[in-house]
């Protein structure tokens, strides 16, 4: 049960990040590889803002890890909105390469500024492993595995809803099948894009939030998720956001479930990756993507 509560809990971290390379993907057609590195923004402004409210004391704990919860949300989503509109939007008639180049270099330039700001020393914070564990049986959980697998499932549902359900919603699927045919029926797809970027970049810091309980803060934080997160977007089929959401929890559970092993958990990184590979070999579109027809 352990192994099961622990490789959903990861899925969903990996699910929420997929979320933002799929989105913006599907609407945009470019790969946002700085996303990961929003992960790390956000966890470094948690950080900061939590031991700045815990050191003077002025509120209690969970008040101080909440308003700082919120500010990084904002935070991160300002963050996405700006690197759109200056790295990104300037780019929207290039080519795929010259936009994947800029974030790479958009990537770089986070991890820089976050070692100028925060230093390269590791830095760690305890908040959601604070709440400790809840035995069910003989069995010990923690409270952090359970309120990751249940706010991600929370926040994927919603999501879900609001593309499906909304006005905005419905206007980001008519951009990501034609932009072109949308723009003609009055849908500003510079304001969709924008919206698109701000969405990703927010459940990114949720993402974050989960988890720190983890792994340590470093200016290299978001690099290895993000691309195990891109992974899972690609095996569920980039683009697609069910797609995104069953690839990040199988790569999750994958993952927990390689790490319980010894004799597997040297290899952990590879099998996934194998994963991948064997996935595209049998259905190069992902588990969930769907084929596209391109007009010549």
């Amino acid at each position: 049960m352990v192994i099961a509560i622990d490789g959903l809990s990861l899925g969903a971290i990996y699910a929420l990040i997929a979320l933002g390379y799929t989105m913006v993907y599907g609407i945009a057609k470019m790969l946002n590889f700085a996303h990961g590195d929003v992960i790390m923004v956000g966890a470094y402004m948690i950080y900061t803002l939590c031991t700045l409210t815990w050191t003077t004391g002025s509120l209690p704990i969970w008040a101080g890890a909440l308003i700082a919860f919120v500010v990084s949300i904002v935070v991160c989503t300002l963050l996405g909105m700006v690197n759109e509109k200056v790295a990104y939007k300037p780019l929207r008639g290039a080519s795929p390469l010259a936009a994947l180049i800029t974030a790479i270099g958009v990537s770089y330039l986070l991890q820089g500024i976050a070692q100028l700001i925060w230093g390269a020393e590791q830095r760690s914070i305890s908040i959601l492993d604070r709440l400790g564990t809840v035995r069910v049986g003989t069995v010990a959980i923690r409270w952090s595995s359970i309120i990751t697998v249940v706010c991600g499932a929370i926040l994927m549902i919603g999501l879900t809803l609001f593309v499906k359900k909304t006005r905005t919603g419905r206007a980001m699927l008519a951009v990501s099948e034609d932009k072109g045919a949308a723009q003609m029926m009055g849908i500003n797809v510079n304001k969709i894009v924008s919206v698109t970027f701000a969405i990703g970049s927010g459940l990114a810091t949720f993402a974050a939030l989960f988890y720190l309980p983890t792994t340590a803060i470093s200016p290299t934080l978001g690099s290895m998720p993000g691309i195990k997160a891109f992974a899972a977007a690609v095996i569920g089929g980039i683009g697609s956001i069910p797609g995104a959401v069953v690839g990040g929890i199988l790569l999750g559970v994958v993952e927990v479930v390689c790490n319980s092993f010894e004799a597997t958990a040297s290899y952990t990184t590879a099998i996934e990756f194998a994963l991948l590979i064997i996935i595209l070999l049998v259905r190069p579109i992902g588990l969930l993507g769907k084929k596209r027809r391109v007009k010549v």
